[in-house]
């Protein structure tokens, strides 16, 4: 079992990996980081270095906790919603993990696409953090 965390370099990111890490913790589990991307002409290589190195330095906080994990970087062409349920299917997730920001009065009304996909389509439990 695992738990599944869609993470971005975020303050919603962060508060996602790091309720999942403690979620593992208490568990005894394996933590799956998943960061998505498109891909396509807007993701050139200067970007992909940039998240590379962004996920470097989450396996190495990672690893720094003895947190059993794997990052993976996907750039797919899917939408992050259909990568984290995806790979939450295959790893038979105890539950996905993703982060929300704060909206305005009118925004509240609509959950972000990806969020409201992954809280619908996801065949396990879905634990919605909200950024400090």
């Amino acid at each position: 079992m695992a738990i599944v965390v869609g993470y971005v370099a975020t303050k919603e990111g962060r508060a996602a990996l790091k309720r999942a890490a403690e979620e593992c913790v208490l568990r005894g589990t394996k933590l799956v980081v998943i960061s998505s991307h498109r891909g396509g002409k807007d993701f050139d290589a200067d970007e992909s270095a940039r998240f590379e190195s962004e996920l470097e330095r989450v396996k190495g906080v990672l690893e720094e906790r003895g947190l059993d994990h794997e990052v993976r970087q996907l750039v797919r062409g899917n939408d992050p919603a259909e990568d984290l349920i995806s790979v939450a299917e295959q790893e038979n997730a105890d539950f996905i993990v993703i982060g929300l920001r704060r909206r305005s009065p009118v925004g509240k009304l609509i959950l972000g696409s990806n969020a409201q996909r992954i809280l619908l389509d996801a065949s396990c439990p879905v634990l919605a953090v909200k950024a400090d």
